[in-house]
């Protein structure tokens, strides 16, 4: 299946998120009120406590700024941070190396933290509460163990699947945050915010155009911005305005709600070869040629949050809104389940 633009950039990691966007500190990240609030005590009182910050755990779907709230807790304690992930970790000591290379108050940030295998995860297990790593040396009745001292660090994962975190680790983490989509006038000031940057003329109007179709998403949105600002390039005097806005995010392939080619296949999939559903998710990935864990992580969040998709015991149904959205006669009996 090709690549759509949204999935194109979706799938990529938070790290390739542009550099030059992301705020630097907590009064310049926009949205996520509740969080920043909480974040801001505890790193004030970790500071004049002298202490590292309790360890934390950031979830929530792709491109919410996970990745960019590490950086920011790093600077607002004045530390410095090592950045991993679940995947590129595999033996322990791996993950010892880079552990007792940190120093006091230094702050590990782990993406994908869902992706370590259990050995590591057990193995960080100690590392978090008694800042120590036991180690094992050799193989058979002659192995020993040998046990690290620890720096006093912060321990930052950030993960997409809560559910796949064993509850073990997951209790590990002091600080708990859920990253949730941001407002329609969240995504407007983000946008007008990285224009200015990028030194994008761009009309209010335009913003609020770009933004409703950014499935409420920064990191999406700050790549139709791009492609917007692109447009209005080539097509126009380079000032980004509502119809050029409109014009270009047609020309992607991005409607009014911000559902990509992709998105539409899902929902008609489900409606056109399941009636309507309910339909197992591992059945859809294999009508689409995609991954699960690509369906339910990146398109099934938002399609859930605008209310075109239902998860029930019995799988994955559209909704009534699904049938309107996409133009399609609503049939009667599932309008008897809707």
């Amino acid at each position: 299946m090709e690549d759509t633009p949204l999935f194109e950039e979706l799938k990529k990691e938070d790290g390739a998120f542009d550099v030059q966007l992301r705020p630097q500190a907590l009064s310049e990240y926009i949205g996520q009120k509740k969080i920043k609030d909480s974040l801001d005590i505890f790193i004030q009182a970790a500071k004049q406590r002298n202490e590292a910050l309790e360890h934390v755990l950031l979830s929530g779907p792709p491109g919410l700024g996970k990745t960019t709230l590490a950086h920011i807790i790093a600077k607002e304690m004045g530390s410095s941070i090592r950045v991993t992930s679940g995947p590129a970790l595999e033996r322990v000591g791996d993950l010892a190396a880079i552990l007792t290379n940190l120093s006091d108050g230094d702050i590990l940030f782990v993406d994908e933290i869902h992706r370590l295998n259990k050995v590591l995860a057990e193995a960080l297990y100690p590392a978090m509460e008694d800042f120590v790593l036991d180690v094992i040396l050799g193989k058979g009745p002659s192995a020993r163990t040998i046990r690290l001292d620890l720096p006093k660090f912060t321990l930052i994962g950030a993960t997409t699947r809560m559910s796949l975190l064993s509850a073990p680790l997951r209790d590990r983490f002091g600080n708990l945050f859920h990253l949730d989509f941001y407002e329609q006038d969240e995504i407007v000031q983000i946008l007008l915010r990285s224009a200015k940057i990028l030194s994008i003329q761009i009309d209010t109007d335009a913003a609020s155009r770009t933004a409703s179709r950014s499935r409420f998403t920064p990191r999406i949105a700050n790549r139709l911005l791009k492609r917007v600002r692109d447009y209005a390039q080539v097509k126009g005097s380079g000032t980004v305005t509502e119809a050029f806005a409109t014009e270009a995010l047609e020309s992607l392939g991005i409607d009014a709600v911000g559902l990509d080619s992709l998105d539409r296949k899902i929902l008609i999939t489900i409606i056109e070869k399941f009636q309507g559903g309910p339909v197992g998710l591992n059945t859809i990935a294999a009508s689409l040629s995609e991954e699960m864990e690509t369906i339910e992580s990146v398109y099934e969040p938002f399609l859930m949050q605008v209310g075109f998709l239902q998860r029930t015991p019995r799988g994955r149904m559209a909704t009534e809104h699904a049938y309107k959205h996409l133009n399609i006669p609503l049939p009667v009996r599932q309008n008897s389940l809707l």
